[in-house]
């Protein structure tokens, strides 16, 4: 049993840990990230815009939806 609790606690901190520290370290850096990889993936999809969501904290890479169809996220840059 202790061991089991001790080996979802590692689980927990370590998902934790790429959770919180992988993301951009300011809206400012997500901002870039997201034009940058909308003009290299501008080539291959058509459509593409970057978004700002402050309710999560992210900017948004997105594929402009066709004939009244909702639009498609490419990638998400959290921060």
């Amino acid at each position: 049993m202790k061991i089991s609790i001790v080996f979802i606690s590692l689980i927990a901190i370590i998902l934790g840990y790429l959770y919180f520290f992988t993301g951009y370290k300011s809206a400012f850096e997500a901002d870039q990230q997201c034009h940058y990889e909308l003009r290299l993936k501008s080539v291959e999809l058509e459509g593409l815009g970057c978004d700002h969501d402050l309710e999560t904290n992210q900017w948004i890479l997105y594929q402009k939806g066709i004939n009244d169809k909702p639009s498609q996220v490419v990638e998400r840059y959290r921060y």
